[in-house]
């Protein structure tokens, strides 16, 4: 019998350890996927910050850096420097990413650093209980705003890949959701064209992924999912921003 589909080898055979409904697990399988592709597997680098994705160190079947919070893009940047051949990304949250760490996605997307990022953005503090975050939706519920985000008080959500697409150094920039099976499809192929300009040598690529956060929304995993049909992407909207 032919097999058509197998766990990939960039993943470790263990059970995922995401809250029910979670989408940083299909994150994790579209990345493998990629690595195994480019068959970079030994040669692939992962580096995490602190949050949701820093999980992903137990379930990557290749050599992962866990960095301080919101610095990941600064260790990514002194490991590529040092080893060019390597397949170097860093993995970010939003609040990691468009908070603690903007500086640092920032000056390294400016600078064009030749490696990846893989933005989730569920527009919510995912491990450390629910706080709102730089992406979360006006009126968006969390813990730090029971009634909903105010604009006057706590600003607007931040579009993050719009914000990267304006320095000139990035190659690719891109937006994609993971609600349905077609909008899979289209990260995945985000995500490996992304690796393939590291690979080939090119600029700094930026993949922003719409993801959901069930726990911490207060909603089941299918209604998470008509939340960011009808909610995320109006506000975030999908496709590819720049493609060098």
């Amino acid at each position: 019998m032919q097999k058509t589909y197998a766990r990939p080898v960039s993943l470790q055979p263990t059970v995922s350890g995401f809250c029910p409904g979670c989408l940083h697990g299909m994150v994790c399988k579209l990345v493998a996927e990629a690595i195994d592709k480019f068959d970079m597997r030994e040669k692939a680098v992962g580096i995490l910050p602190i949050g949701c994705a820093t999980l992903s160190m137990e379930y990557y079947n290749f050599d992962m850096v866990v960095s301080a919070h919101g610095r990941a893009p600064a260790v990514a940047t002194g490991y590529k420097r040092c080893r060019p051949d390597n397949l170097v990304f860093t993995y970010q949250g939003d609040g990691d990413l468009a908070a603690i760490g903007l500086a640092e996605i920032m000056h390294c997307a400016n600078r064009g650093e030749k490696l990846t990022t893989i933005f989730v953005n569920n527009g919510i503090y995912g491990m450390t209980g629910g706080q709102m975050a730089p992406t979360t939706l006006v009126g968006q519920k969390a813990t730090t705003c029971v009634n909903g985000r105010d604009p006057a008080q706590a600003g607007y959500p931040m579009r993050m890949a719009e914000i990267i697409n304006t320095l000139e150094a990035p190659v690719y920039v891109a937006r994609f959701a993971l609600n349905t099976p077609a909008n899979v499809l289209k990260a995945k192929a985000g995500i490996e064209k992304a690796f393939k300009n590291q690979l080939e040598g090119k600029g700094y690529s930026f993949v922003e992924l719409l993801s959901n956060c069930p726990t911490n929304w207060g909603v089941s995993p299918e209604d998470s999912l008509k939340w960011i049909q009808e909610k995320s992407i109006p506000y975030f909207p999908l496709g590819e921003l720049r493609n060098n």
